[in-house]
C-alpha cells in the first residue's frame, strides 16, 4: 500500500478525532471571536489550503454572517505593504505551517492589533506560533507530497469554527456523524480501480462545483494536477457558463460536484447542457437521478447536509486521481517536480 492510499484511508479517522478533542477548544475560540467583533474576516492560504480558505468563504457567511476576504500574502513580503487589518479576524492556514508568507500575514496582523488564529497540522511550527490562537489539526505525519487528510481536517476544523459560532445543535449534532459519512464515502469509492481505466488517456479535464463545493471543484482539479501531470481546471458553475463552456467538444472530459441542496438544479442543468454539446460527465451526488446524465454518479451518503458535504465531495476526487495516477505507472507518493513542503515568501 502506498503512503498516499494509507493517509486517504485515515480520513475517517483524523475527523473523528479532531471533532472529538478540537469541539471545546472551538467554542473557547468562538467565544474570544464574538468578544472581539470583528468587520471581516481574512484568511491567508496557499495551495491546497487556499482551497479550504475558499470553504470558510461559504461556511462563516451563510452560517455566521461574516464576510470572508482571502489575503494576498506578496503584499505583506515582496511589496512590504501590510494593508489594515487591526478590526479583523486573520487566520492563516497551512499543512505544515512552514510558508514564510502565510506568517507574515499573521505577524502583521498581529502587530495591528487584529485577533489572529492559525490552522495547522504542526503546533510547533513558525506559523502556529506566531497567533493568539491555534488549532492543530491533530492529522499525524503526511508523507505523500499531496495533501489529503490534512485538507479535510482543515475543512472540518473550519466546520467546527462555524458550528461553534452560530451556536447551532443541528450542526453539532451533524459533526458527529460526520466521520461514519466519511467511511461510507470511501467503501463507495473503492470501486473506481474497476472503471477508471476508461480515462487512463484523458489530456484536458474540467471540474465544476458551485456554493459549498466551489473549494471543492479547486481541490480535486489540483489532485489530477499534482497526480496525473493533466492539465484539469476547477470552475464555478456560474463563470463556466460565462465563457469556458466553450471549449467543450465532444468526449471532453467533466467531473461535476453535485450534492444535494441550492445549488443542485443549476448543477443538473449544466449536467443538460454539458450532455447537449457530446460531454463526458461525471457527477459526485448523493442524487441518484443524475445517472441519466453521467457515465457514473461517485456516491456520498443520502443524509449529508449540504454544508458539510465538501468534505465528503472530495474525497472520490482523491481516490479517482490517485488511481488514475497508478493506471498511467506514476509516482503517486513523490510526484516529480514537488516537495511536501513549499515555503513561499
Amino acid at each position: 500500500m502506498t503512503e498516499l492510499e494509507r493517509e486517504i484511508a485515515e480520513q475517517p479517522a483524523v475527523i473523528d478525532r479532531l471533532v472529538s478533542t478540537q469541539r471545546d477548544h472551538a467554542r473557547q475560540i468562538a467565544e474570544a471571536i464574538r468578544a472581539f467583533d470583528p468587520a471581516y474576516v481574512l484568511i491567508a492560504a496557499r495551495g491546497t489550503s487556499d482551497n479550504a480558505a475558499r470553504y470558510a468563504q461559504y461556511a462563516f457567511a451563510i452560517h455566521t454572517g461574516l464576510l470572508v476576504a482571502l489575503a494576498t500574502p506578496s503584499v505583506h513580503t515582496l511589496y512590504d505593504s501590510p494593508p489594515r487589518m487591526s478590526r479583523a479576524l486573520v487566520i492563516g492556514v497551512s499543512q505544515s505551517g512552514q510558508p514564510e508568507d502565510v506568517r507574515q500575514v499573521i505577524a502583521d496582523a498581529r502587530a495591528q492589533g487584529a485577533l489572529t488564529l492559525t490552522i495547522t497540522n504542526d503546533p510547533e511550527s513558525p506559523l502556529a506560533r506566531a497567533a493568539d490562537w491555534h488549532i492543530p489539526l491533530n492529522a499525524g505525519k503526511e508523507k505523500s507530497v499531496a495533501a489529503t487528510k490534512t485538507y479535510t481536517a482543515e475543512l472540518t476544523a473550519f466546520a467546527l469554527l462555524a458550528a461553534a459560532l452560530a451556536d447551532d445543535a443541528e450542526m453539532w449534532a451533524a459533526l458527529e456523524n460526520l466521520p461514519a459519512w466519511a467511511q461510507t464515502t470511501l467503501d463507495h469509492a473503492a470501486s473506481t480501480s474497476q472503471w477508471g481505466q476508461r480515462y487512463r488517456y484523458m489530456e484536458r479535464y474540467a471540474v465544476i462545483g458551485r456554493g459549498y463545493n466551489y473549494c471543492t471543484a479547486f481541490e480535486i482539479s489540483l489532485k489530477v494536477k499534482e497526480l496525473c501531470y493533466i492539465s484539469a481546471e476547477g470552475y464555478s458553475e456560474a463563470d463556466f457558463r460565462h465563457g469556458p463552456i466553450a471549449t467543450i467538444l465532444p468526449g471532453f472530459p467533466v467531473l461535476v460536484v453535485a450534492p444535494a441542496g441550492r445549488t443542485f438544479e443549476q448543477q443538473r442543468d449544466l449536467l443538460v447542457k454539458l450532455n447537449e454539446r457530446g460531454a463526458e460527465c461525471l457527477a459526485v451526488s448523493n442524487d441518484s437521478s443524475l445517472a441519466a446524465l453521467t457515465q457514473r454518479v461517485l456516491p456520498i451518503p443520502a443524509d449529508v447536509p449540504e454544508w458539510l458535504s465538501p468534505i465528503l465531495s472530495v474525497m472520490p476526487g482523491q481516490v479517482f486521481a490517485m488511481n488514475l495516477a497508478m493506471m498511467k505507472g506514476l509516482p503517486v507518493d513523490q510526484p516529480r517536480g514537488l516537495t511536501k513542503v513549499t515555503n513561499t515568501v
